[in-house]
């Protein structure tokens, strides 16, 4: 599986689960005469805990491999120009 689908199938998870729990949040809320359940609150909870995961965790690495492939390259560079 390449990396961009891993993080596209990643990327739509966490958004789907964003959207169920605020749907899930508005049967709730409606149906149960303007009262939110505690399963529903705790299930609200573990998406948004899910998605922040995913997009922090994306964030981290992306932001950690830009900074080694900018340390890599000036190091090359700090090479390349003592050894001429």
């Amino acid at each position: 599986m390449s990396p961009n689908i891993k993080e596209w199938i990643q990327y739509c998870t966490a958004v789907a689960m964003i959207i169920s729990g605020m749907i899930l949040a508005f049967l709730s809320f409606f149906l149960n005469h303007f009262d939110i359940a505690n399963g529903v609150l705790l299930y609200i909870a573990q998406a948004l805990v899910y998605a922040g995961g995913i997009f922090g965790v994306s964030l981290y690495f992306k932001t950690r491999m830009g900074e080694l492939e900018s340390k890599a390259s000036t190091q090359k560079d700090d090479m390349v120009n003592t050894i001429m």
